[in-house]
């Protein structure tokens, strides 16, 4: 006879592998689209391909320009470029801001971190045009410098809250100590707080990463020249006025998934801890 506690755990298991398959049908009829051959647009509910084929991914992998120049390794680097760059700037004004809110207590302090919330509210299409007209009283439009800007000012906010929120379960006491050894306010913050700030660092990095890696509207608002062109732009090109290349959207999308997949695996610890241990102050 089965017992309320079995019947229980069968129920739960049953429910987390109906979720998981419901989770990676969409993946796996993605791959399927992919790998098959053809451009049509699969109706078949088995997301097994049956004929496998990798004719989609050499044709986004070999896309070249007129003058045969390799175009997706170019728009592929500016896409490194501007996910890198808008990091770096994320993670070097977000961990100083951060660590500014956490620790000292000015006038507006309270109130300016009330304001990186509220910008979080409104989508970055929101601002596009403000933006756009910015970009181009600088000439910086269909520059890679203009779009890693645009995406560090969305970034930055979060990634302040994020900080903030870690470097208040730092306790004080640790700084302290090492000011009473000798260190400065830079050697205490350089080799103690940011060490043990680790885990926050990586989500920082990560949603930094993202913001750039997957955002469309607003590179394809700011950028005109193919060859600027990040890779969420290129993906939008296979979809036409009158026809849809769906295997090369399959296949570039697969593309473009990948880096940030294997950046989540490799820092799921990370991840877990940094966001964990910001959300609470004990």
């Amino acid at each position: 006879m089965t017992t309320p506690r079995l019947r229980t755990q069968v129920a739960t298991h049953l429910s987390l592998v109906l979720i998981t398959i419901a989770v990676l049908y969409p993946v796996l009829w993605v791959l399927k689209m992919a790998l098959s051959p053809g451009q049509a647009f699969s109706l078949d509910l088995n997301p097994i391909p049956s004929t496998v084929t990798l004719e989609h991914f050499e044709a986004v992998l070999t896309t070249a320009t007129m003058d045969g120049d390799w175009l997706f390794g170019r728009q592929l680097m500016n896409s490194l470029i501007v996910a890198l760059a808008t990091s770096a700037v994320g993670i070097a004004l977000a961990t100083s801001a951060g660590y500014a809110m956490s620790r000292w207590g000015f006038p507006g302090r309270d109130a300016g971190m009330r304001i990186f919330l509220i910008t979080q509210m409104f989508p970055g299409v929101v601002m596009a045009i403000p933006l756009y007209i910015l970009l181009d009283e600088l000439g910086m439009l269909d520059s890679l410098m203009g779009l890693s800007v645009v995406y560090a000012t969305t970034a930055i906010p979060f990634c302040t809250w994020n900080m903030k929120g870690y470097f208040d379960t730092i306790p004080v006491e640790l700084e302290e100590a090492a000011r009473m050894d000798g260190a400065d306010r830079w050697t205490t913050f350089w080799y103690i707080v940011l060490p043990l700030a680790r885990p926050a660092l990586v989500v920082t990095g990560l949603f930094s990463f993202m913001t750039a890696w997957n955002e469309f509207i607003l590179a394809a608002t700011f950028m005109n020249d193919e060859t600027s062109f990040t890779l969420p732009v290129v993906l939008q090109s296979y979809v036409g006025d009158y026809g849809t290349e769906w295997g090369h959207f399959a296949a570039g999308a697969v593309i473009v998934s990948a880096p940030v997949m294997i950046l989540f695996f490799a820092l799921q610890r990370h991840l877990v801890e940094g966001l964990t241990s910001g959300s609470v102050k004990g």
